[in-house]
């Protein structure tokens, strides 16, 4: 549908093929990923992409950016402490770790870049219901907190409690926009696009 390739060129993975990127002002269509997670963009990729042979604590402490406008900084300490679990698996693998664990790696990770804006593309996907509620729960902590986030998901019913705005991409347009309110009421839309 076009939202993980418009992920990947928000965090200059991929270049978009026509258009322009602009972040707090700047043109970023065209730089480095580095450069632009430097510039405040924190990117949680579908399917975690952590590193396998490098242990949680190595996953966490490689990300980090110390960026000098970062209100209440991300470091190694708070990350453990909005992740306990993380905390007693700091020792191992990332390859040794549940598909929850290592989906709490991947968000702590972008969290140590110290971003002003936070991708998470299928955060929730494949996840246990369980997990998944936990996840989502650490999200509303993360927005509580107001960090702007960017949240691709197919669970509509948790994204209409969580999200301020909601745009449907279909074939790599967006058509439709609105807040939850609207989207909840807007039964068309649900059975033209989100219906299964």
């Amino acid at each position: 549908m076009g939202k993980t390739t418009t992920v990947r060129c928000l965090a200059g993975l991929l270049r978009p093929s026509a258009g322009e990127i602009h972040f707090k002002g700047a043109r970023t269509d065209g730089r480095q990923p580095h450069a632009i997670a430097h510039a405040g963009l924190g990117l949680v990729p579908e399917g975690r992409h952590i590193f396998p042979n490098l242990t949680v604590r190595e996953n966490l402490v490689m990300a980090g950016i110390r960026r000098a406008d970062a209100r209440e900084p991300w470091t190694l300490e708070r990350v453990l402490e909005f992740f306990p679990r993380l905390a007693e698996r700091l020792a191992n693998g990332g390859n040794q770790l549940s598909g929850g664990e290592q989906q709490m790696l991947a968000i702590g990770r972008a969290l140590m870049t110290n971003p002003d804006l936070l991708v998470l593309d299928e955060a929730t996907e494949g996840l246990a219901p369980l997990i998944r509620q936990q996840i989502w729960n650490k999200l509303e902590a993360l927005k509580q907190t107001g960090l702007a986030m960017i949240v691709i998901d197919k669970e509509v019913d948790a994204l209409l409690r969580f999200a301020d705005r909601h745009y449907i991409v279909e074939k790599g347009e967006i058509v439709w926009s609105g807040d939850s309110d609207a989207l909840e009421s807007d039964k068309q839309a649900q059975d033209a696009y989100l219906s299964v």
